[in-house]
């Protein structure tokens, strides 16, 4: 499904990604992880297309299409899912409002019939309820206010109403306590599908108990330095990633 190859990605004319490789198939979870500084939201944004994020190299390949020549808009159609680190705050526009033309936007773009309010407003309160988002952060302005643990439980709602093919979860666990962390990742793993990939970035070990990925990565200095099963995860939890990229030169 997404099979990026030797890319390099430029920041204001500072190199960022460094010949990075990545495979990722169809039904699979997949963890990036590294220190800070090591490019892994550079990852995210690149693979979102977020502007000011340059390819001067390599390629990423999406379902056999080239990512890197799509606009953001449509590689949102075609699937792609970035759940970020820090959700933005929209003041006037309402959780349940934007859901709607989101999701609307979505079935457009896919051919299909768009929902009126209240075939959303049931979609919406349906999986809502299985993820704690409660009717009364639906009806608040988009994230305004909302903890660290509210606004990832709202990512992970729009990510069980978009049904995405591929989906990156940029440092999900950010500021979760231990409850939200699990609710959180309750909710990723029932969107686990043979139809979907996830991408999963972290700093540390403890999301993965949660999150069982089927290979983990390191990312240091721009490139992949070391792969593994998920025992990888406790290693780098007890040597630290120094020495796990000490050992991978």
């Amino acid at each position: 499904m997404l099979d990026i190859k030797n890319l390099h990605v430029a920041v204001d004319g500072k190199e960022i990604l460094k010949g990075l490789n990545l495979r990722v198939e169809a039904g699979q979870v997949h963890a990036i992880m590294g220190p800070n500084g090591s490019g892994k939201s550079t990852l995210s944004y690149v693979l979102a297309g977020r502007a000011g994020y340059d390819i001067t190299e390599g390629s990423i390949s999406y379902n056999g299409e080239d990512l890197g020549a799509l606009p953001p808009e449509e590689r949102a159609a075609k699937g792609v899912f970035l759940a970020m680190q820090y959700p933005v705050e929209i003041p006037g526009v309402t959780t349940m409002m934007f859901l709607k033309s989101a999701l609307n936007a979505q079935r457009r773009s896919r051919g299909e019939a768009e929902m009126d309010a209240i075939g959303v407003l049931k979609t919406v309160r349906k999986k809502a309820a299985a993820l704690n988002v409660s009717e009364e952060m639906l009806k608040r302005a988009l994230n305004v206010g909302f903890s660290g643990g509210e606004k990832k439980r709202l990512e992970i709602l729009q990510m069980a109403l978009f049904e995405p093919k591929l989906a990156i979860l940029d440092e999900t666990d950010s500021g979760l306590d231990i409850d939200a962390l699990r609710l959180v990742a309750e909710g990723v793993n029932s969107l686990r599908s043979p139809d979907r990939a996830m991408l999963v970035i972290t700093h540390y070990q403890r999301l993965l108990d949660y999150i069982v990925p089927d290979r983990i990565h390191v990312l240091a200095k721009g490139r992949i330095v070391a792969e593994g099963g998920k025992e990888l995860a406790l290693e780098l939890e007890a040597k630290g990633y120094e020495q796990i990229v000490k050992d991978a030169a």
